[in-house]
């Protein structure tokens, strides 16, 4: 665990996340108070990435769990083995076992299929705290954020046919939301809450640096500039920090060391995900914002 907001800091850089002050001390008193981290922002702006970071920092397992409609408890904590339990009955019943016998085998651990909460509960349990990825909540439906507002209050799961399972060290909980529907009030107060936006131009180009080495320095500045620019159109979805990273990692790939008109227009589909965001970048418009780019890119 680290000692101080800086430490952590420091080794959230070393691996190539970039964090700014206010993350970095949420992160931190997460990790201090036991708190789970709630992390609100537009798609593509890093959320995902601080668990897999944190993960990697602290040397715990990392446990993900991708939320979407109609999730239910079955699929996020645990089921049964339904097909290896009727075969594993038929088999008991030629030897003649005593119902008692048969129903303590039938449900003990073997057939348990653990998902990723049970999962996350039972490493806890053993001392060895994993980070925890609720991935997305507001794609689940209500009913399953209040089941989840139960488990982050006392970070335990009762099995009926086995009992209690408890955790002895809380995981480290990373809760993440795209805002597509607002996330109960109730929910965000048992966790420390940080809104991430897109990162300003310097921050972006430290991390397009860093994750793309063998970006031409220009490029990587007229590309940052370029991706600045687009954000301050009316687009239905704006590129996040994983588009900007794509669309460098495409334009080596072209052998490209600057941007032009061309090259833009064949990778446009990098960077932007609908046919409406395309079409209102015309050649003209496109022009004009390498133009500016090209500009702010000198004076960076």
């Amino acid at each position: 665990m680290y000692n101080s907001v800086d430490e952590l800091q420091a080794a959230l850089n070393e691996q190539d996340y970039i964090a700014e002050r206010g993350l970095s001390v949420a992160i931190y008193l997460a990790l201090k108070t036991g708190k789970p981290l709630f992390l609100e922002g537009d798609a593509g702006v890093g959320k995902t990435e601080i668990a897999k970071v944190l993960s990697t920092a602290l040397g715990a397992n990392l446990i993900r769990m991708q939320c979407y409609e109609g999730l239910d408890v079955n699929t996020a904590v645990y089921e049964w083995n339904y097909a290896g339990q009727i075969l594993h009955l038929r088999l008991m019943e030629r030897e003649g076992l005593a119902r008692e016998q048969m129903e303590d085998e039938l449900f003990s651990e073997r057939f348990l299929l653990k998902r990723p909460l049970l999962q996350a509960i039972e490493q806890s349990a053993d001392g060895a705290a994993p980070v925890l990825l609720i991935d997305e909540l507001d794609r689940s439906d209500e009913e399953f954020e209040a089941f989840l507002l139960e488990l982050l209050s006392d970070f335990q799961i009762s099995i009926p046919e086995l009992g209690t399972i408890s955790a002895t060290v809380p995981p480290v909980v990373v809760v993440t939301s795209n805002r597509t529907r607002e996330i109960h009030d109730a929910l965000k107060r048992r966790c420390l809450y940080y809104w991430i936006d897109y990162p300003h131009f310097h921050k972006e180009l430290n991390i397009v640096e860093r994750k793309a080495p063998d970006v031409a320095p220009m490029l990587a500045r007229q590309i940052t500039a370029f991706i600045q620019d687009m954000r301050s159109m009316e687009l239905f979805k704006r590129p996040g920090i994983a588009e900007t990273l794509d669309w460098t990692a495409a334009l080596i790939a072209l052998d490209q060391n600057e941007l032009s008109l061309e090259t833009v227009q064949d990778t446009l589909g990098v960077i932007l995900k609908y046919q409406d965001d395309v079409e209102m970048l015309d050649p003209t418009t496109i022009q004009n914002m390498i133009d500016r780019a090209k500009v702010e890119a000198q004076r960076a």
